[in-house]
């Protein structure tokens, strides 16, 4: 268990995928996204979702990120926010707001 005030210093947000392109590099078969967090600004992250999506479903979509959990190295690539997904069975599902939102809008 945490506490509150540890996962009040979870910063989720909502952003638009501008981008998405093959990762041969990772170690699990993944995308290389750059998603646009508005004023925030552009993120880049790696996201092992090639089960469910292909390339072309993914540009324009929304997805809910953390976006201050800092720069992890994923083979030669900056992953700077984290997307999230609910699991089933072998793939990821992405976690995506009901309706269009802002890029950038806080999820409180």
């Amino acid at each position: 268990m945490i506490d509150y005030s540890t996962f009040e210093k979870i910063d989720l947000r909502i952003g638009t995928i501008l981008s998405a392109k093959p990762f041969p590099e990772a170690k699990k078969p993944a995308y290389q996204l750059e998603i646009d967090f508005g004023p925030l600004g552009v993120f880049h992250s790696s996201a092992q979702i090639t089960r469910r999506y292909k390339l072309n479903e993914l540009k324009n979509r929304q997805v809910i990120a953390v976006v201050n959990i800092g720069i992890r190295k994923v083979a030669n690539f900056e992953s700077q926010c984290l997307v999230l997904g609910a699991k089933e069975g072998d793939s990821v599902i992405l976690l995506a707001p009901e309706s269009k939102l802002p890029n950038g809008q806080q999820i409180l």
